[in-house]
């Protein structure tokens, strides 16, 4: 049988953009996908993401398979999991948002417990070399203590989002103790790029610009958030995914678990005003908006939005340390290839 890697939340931002790596970079694997393609957000660029992993897989020596489902559905992973036989789990499959968390809390039950549980217990019945799993900056909630740290105490979440991915994290821990499961968490630091998510600040902001709305501005435009390239979050993922933490025994006769966790974030934190004009400026160059567009006449500074953080800034020593590796694009160069797309997919 071929090696097999799962990958779940596939047609996302994140899971789309690895599996397109992995179909670059792997050699005679099988790569399986699942999504539920939820209308959480525009559905069309999941197909589009999903569209250009099918015309990848034909260059690919490696096998692409799409199924459409839940990760909440224990019986449909169960049955993923004995036909398959993955050796690597990567779980990106998620209900993302910190603000559509405090108005639709059941979805983030439902995918992010329930669904993440269904994993662990797969990979606990059907034992697998690296378990790989999503998990955010919104961990770090309001903490003072800046860049954020790993070794930083993470229990004071500010949004259900956020106590969900610590849940995450807490559950990996107690199978990778009883279970040997090895097991890493990575904390993703504001993940941005071409055909990314609608209701992130910079995808939103170009389509209100657009149409001429105006942008609102939160926290008076003092927030700071630590912008980190797709691209660099997948060189992330794919380095990680080959480097399992060991498994040993301990003293207790029990294993050692066999698990970490990392940040993946630029290091950089960016203010949110010097964002959007820097945004702005890419979106003219582009051709996205005039050149005489007037920026002034279309932005907002309004309050903190609740659940939100003033700032997010990431320590990534540890990832650099144990796999020689930090994220290194810039913000304007990132802006200008997201335009650039932006440009050409809506054609506008």
């Amino acid at each position: 049988m071929k090696k097999s890697i799962l990958v779940t939340g596939s047609a996302g931002f994140i899971g789309a953009n690895l599996v397109l790596k992995l179909l670059d970079n792997e050699t005679d694997v099988q790569i399986v996908g699942i999504d539920n393609m939820n209308d959480y957000y525009d559905v069309s660029l999941k197909e589009f993401r999903l569209s250009e992993i099918e015309k990848k897989s034909k260059e690919s020596s490696c096998e692409w398979t799409f199924l459409k489902g839940n990760i909440a559905d224990k019986e449909l992973i169960e049955n993923i999991f004995v036909k398959y036989a993955p050796s690597v789990v990567v779980n990106l499959a998620a209900q993302a948002g910190v603000r559509y968390s405090i108005t639709n809390p059941d979805v983030y039950i439902e995918s992010n417990l329930i669904g993440f549980y269904n994993i662990l217990e797969a990979c606990r019945n059907h034992p697998v070399d690296h378990l790989v799993y999503a998990s955010s900056s919104s961990v770090y909630g309001s903490n003072k203590k800046v860049p954020y740290s790993t070794d930083d105490k993470v229990d004071n979440p500010v949004s259900l989002y956020a106590a969900t991915k610590k849940s995450n994290e807490l559950l990996a821990h107690s199978y990778s103790k009883l279970y040997d499961i090895p097991s890493t968490g990575l904390r993703f630091f504001t993940v941005y790029g071409p055909a990314g998510r609608p209701d992130m600040a910079y995808f939103g902001f170009t389509n209100k610009l657009l149409k001429g709305e105006t942008i609102k501005i939160f926290n008076f435009g003092n927030c700071k958030r630590d912008f980190t390239y797709v691209d660099d979050i997948v060189e992330g993922v794919m380095r990680v995914m080959k480097k399992p933490p060991q498994k040993e025994t301990g003293e207790d006769g029990l294993p050692v678990p066999p698990y970490a966790v990392y940040n993946i974030g630029n290091s950089s934190p960016e203010n949110l005003l010097d964002f959007v004009d820097i945004l702005q400026q890419e979106l003219i160059s582009a051709g996205v908006l005039p050149q005489d567009y007037d920026f002034e006449a279309h932005k907002e500074l309004v309050p903190m939005q609740p659940g939100d953080v003033p700032v997010t800034f990431s320590d990534t020593s540890a990832l650099e340390r144990d796999f020689g590796f930090k994220p290194t694009t810039s913000l304007r160069e990132g802006l200008r290839r997201f335009a650039k797309w932006y440009k050409e997919f809506y054609n506008c």
